[in-house]
């Protein structure tokens, strides 16, 4: 074995990850696709680069789905990558699908300094596009719908806790166990990220894991950058703590944990409630750890895009968004009314609602991969590399 120090010349793919590989792939033909539809493509894709990316059928879903993941890479730091949890946010699951099948069509893309082959020289991913097929079987009304926002209301179906893929770490479901023994029963981890969304935002957020907040200025500047290119402001909501989430700042919150929820619950004295939630992802993610002895934790992000952007203009206190709080107090009465047949397009009219274009949201996620892998590339330690 040799020590290879990332600043000495002939590193092996010193700092190329901070290239903005990922961000760069072509999103002009996403579009909505189910884990069973694009499941074949995938497979002949890692088949047909069998050097860098092995195809997993990790098992079944509790309905009898396929579960699968992606290996991509035969790097020292390991990333996971998994999205879906929440299946009522469909961006992240097309953009690790993209991912994948972006990267081993381009593999030589940038050849000249390495490109996408020094990347999986410097990480191996492990990869899980859509962890929750069921719930994402259940939400393909307003999917196939899209961007129709009453569709959306009428036919969004999100899970609770008890059923919550994202809370189950690491055997609530079959889903939990299957993804766990797949994403971290293996090496330490560098990086994990969950990809999720939300519905209603007035802008972008990113969740970082508290251990990092204050390792992460140059990672959060740049997410500010990416959000304000494609014409996203922050979704400024400070919670106060609520639930765990710690605020940051603008945009910024730290990542959930099952602890501070049933922390919540407890002392709301709903014990039932609280016992309904494990493990998040990102807590497994810093059980698995990177660097115990010298508590060195993995960096954990979650991307948080709105489905529908909230564009009224409007003066605000600093951490206090009126008007998707407005918004969000009315949705019950919205779902109720629209279950009675009736239409609620000018009472949404106010609020200036915008879809958020598939393909730009896929881009912003894909940027944020892209700068969790620089900020662990500045980050990490020496490693042995064979």
């Amino acid at each position: 074995m040799r020590r290879a120090r990332w600043d000495q010349p002939g590193a092996p793919a010193a700092r190329k990850s901070a290239r903005m590989l990922l961000s760069h792939l072509d999103t002009s033909g996403v579009r909505f696709r189910t884990s069973d539809a694009v499941r074949d493509d995938l497979r002949h894709a890692c088949a047909s680069n069998a050097d860098l990316a092995e195809f997993h059928d990790l098992g079944k879903s509790e309905e009898g789905r396929p579960l699968y993941g992606v290996t991509l890479g035969h790097g020292p730091l390991t990333v996971t990558l998994m999205a879906g949890a929440h299946a009522d946010e469909p961006v992240g699951p097309e953009t690790l699908r993209l991912l994948v099948l972006g990267t081993l069509a381009q593999r030589d893309w940038m050849a000249e300094d390495g490109g996408f082959t020094d990347l999986f020289e410097r990480f191996t991913f492990r990869i899980i596009p859509h962890v929750n097929p069921d719930g994402e079987a259940r939400n393909q009304p307003w999917i196939d719908a899209w961007p129709d926002v009453e569709a959306y209301l009428r036919h969004r179906i999100r899970e609770q806790p008890g059923r919550d893929v994202e809370f189950g770490y690491p055997v609530m479901r079959e889903e939990n166990r299957l993804a766990s023994r797949f994403l971290f029963d293996y090496s330490p981890i560098a990086l994990h990220m969950s990809l999720h969304g939300m519905g209603f935002s007035e802008g972008a957020m990113l969740l970082v894991e508290r251990h990092w907040v204050g390792r992460t200025d140059d990672l959060r500047t740049a997410f500010v950058a990416a959000a304000n290119e494609i014409g996203l402001d922050l979704h400024d909501h400070d919670r106060s703590g609520d639930k765990g989430f710690d605020y940051i700042g603008p945009g910024f919150w730290t990542t959930p944990e099952g602890t501070a929820m049933r922390d919540h619950f407890r002392d709301l004295g709903d014990f039932e409630t609280a016992r309904n939630f494990h493990c998040s992802s990102m807590e497994m993610a810093r059980l698995a750890g990177y660097d115990n002895e010298r508590h060195r934790h993995p960096l954990a992000l979650v991307t948080e895009l709105p489905l529908f952007v909230i564009e009224r203009a409007y003066e605000h206190e600093p951490g206090l968004p009126s008007a998707y709080l407005a918004l969000r107090d009315e949705l019950p009465e919205f779902r109720l009314r629209l279950e009675q047949g009736e239409s609620i397009a000018g009472d949404l009219a106010p609020f200036e609602l915008r879809p958020l274009d598939l393909a730009t949201a896929v881009r912003l996620q894909l940027r944020c991969i892209d700068l969790g892998l620089a900020a662990v590339d500045e980050e990490m330690p020496d490693l042995d590399i064979d």
